[in-house]
């Protein structure tokens, strides 16, 4: 289709004067796969609308929490009621621990949680957490798995610091990042080796139990058991950064399909209903370390905000109650996209390795089977910008980077499936 990008061109312009980039998160840029950022006004289930009135079929979804489609009505109707008696208290609510109830009945790994207002803070705090409890300074994490942007976590990182082709960050000072050490994703032997070498400096082992912030990749066979293994025999703690995946995979995240038990674990994205919200758990006596029953401090004043509570118990509650026809019909639509497209991709004779688990995929514009961020790193970036801008102007709005996993929605049915197919086609034959 042919886009009007003037209102949105002129809003870029107006937002550049104050903000750096025009953009509050360096992905929003389109930096890496060119063209112009659309200014969105207004979204409905499965549709993005912005600025110039054009409709974007969203396979982004607000970067994962959007599992029930955009502006979906309980929700909605859940954060107005509570809008109307106050946005913030700093003040403990009912709803703090209604919310962490329904969380700890679906991950049961978690028998306490806090609750903070982002991933960062979430996986950040379950560090410090982590080396409080055991005594340690090292953390291990692994090539191309984003954990927030705390000091420790951007090295090798994945995410928009891999979209933008950042090594590490500026700012990071090298007395901080010489206790992280990143190991390749999927490699057992090479965990092993540094906890041979450093037995009792490792205060924890983090991990995308399936990566989303490299694309998408799955964990091996075997994979995440062996963490869980070296871990136990080493004394250190396994963190499960479930963000992206916890309440996406299943009821139970990433830890229930793979039947994996962490020590901690990372929530984020769909636990607060598209609203800011994150909160990091796990066992008891681990959690009771922090503050104010033990000595590693941690707070927020927003923690716990009302209206983020009020969205995370409208959005859990309906996923509990349809439970099974909700992540059958996600399994089944997503399939049928993914591969949907692979196809179309191998009629037109252009090389893309399709990587899906659950309503999580991605299409990498390479040949190569990708297991880990080396391979995923092999991708035709240029190529998979150019699809990008060709999707855009078909009206498909994918994530702006080869390095971000796309999401469906139960809001995605067979009228999206027909459209992303045809955008596909349309632009694979102007190649």
């Amino acid at each position: 289709m042919s886009r009007i990008r003037t209102h949105s061109r002129q809003l870029q312009l107006r937002a550049e004067r104050f903000l750096p980039g025009g953009v509050d998160s360096p992905v929003r840029a389109f930096r890496a796969v060119g063209g112009d950022p659309p200014f969105v006004t207004h979204a409905e289930g499965a549709y993005l609308f912005d600025a110039d009135g054009n409709r974007y079929l969203d396979f982004f979804g607000s970067w994962g929490p959007m599992i029930l489609g955009h502006a979906f009505p309980p929700v909605v109707e859940a954060i107005q009621q509570v809008a109307a008696k106050g946005a913030s208290f700093g003040a403990s609510t009912a709803a703090e621990a209604d919310l962490a109830e329904l969380v700890t009945r679906c991950f049961p790994s978690v028998e306490k949680l806090r609750f903070v207002s982002s991933g960062t803070e979430a996986c950040m705090s379950a560090i410090r957490l982590a080396r409080g409890f055991t005594g340690r300074n090292f953390v291990v994490k692994f090539e191309g798995c984003y954990h927030g942007h705390s000091d420790a976590m951007l090295v090798k990182a994945g995410s928009g610091v891999a979209t933008l082709g950042i090594p590490g960050s500026a700012g990071v000072p090298a007395e901080t990042a010489m206790h992280t050490l990143a190991l390749p994703y999927n490699d057992l032997e090479a965990v092993r080796a540094v906890f041979e070498a450093r037995p009792d400096e490792i205060a924890c082992v983090i991990v995308e139990p399936v990566v989303g912030n490299a694309g998408t990749i799955a964990p091996g066979a075997g994979y995440l058991q062996g963490l869980r293994q070296i871990t136990k025999e080493f004394g250190a703690l396994l963190i499960l950064d479930e963000v992206m995946t916890g309440f996406r995979l299943s009821l139970g995240g990433a830890q229930q399909v793979y039947g994996v038990t962490p020590d901690l674990t990372t929530l984020g994205k769909i636990i607060g209903g598209g609203l800011p919200c994150g909160a990091f758990g796990g066992r008891a006596d681990v959690m009771e370390f922090l503050a104010p029953l033990g000595p590693v401090y941690q707070a927020g004043t927003l923690s716990g905000n009302p209206l983020a509570m009020a969205a995370g118990i409208a959005t859990l509650g309906h996923l509990i109650r349809h439970e099974e026809e909700i992540y059958l019909g996600l399994e089944s639509t997503t399939s049928r996209i993914a591969e949907g497209v692979a196809g179309v991709a191998r009629e037109a004779g252009v090389s893309v390795t399709t990587n899906r688990v659950g309503s999580m995929f991605t299409w990498f514009f390479t040949g190569q089977v990708v297991t880990d961020f080396a391979s995923a790193a092999s991708s035709d970036t240029a190529a998979f910008g150019w699809f990008h801008r060709a999707m855009m102007d078909a009206g498909v709005w994918l994530p702006p980077s080869q390095f971000e996993a796309a999401f469906v929605s139960t809001a995605h049915g067979e009228t999206e499936l027909g459209m992303v197919l045809e955008a596909a086609r349309t632009a694979f034959a102007a190649k």
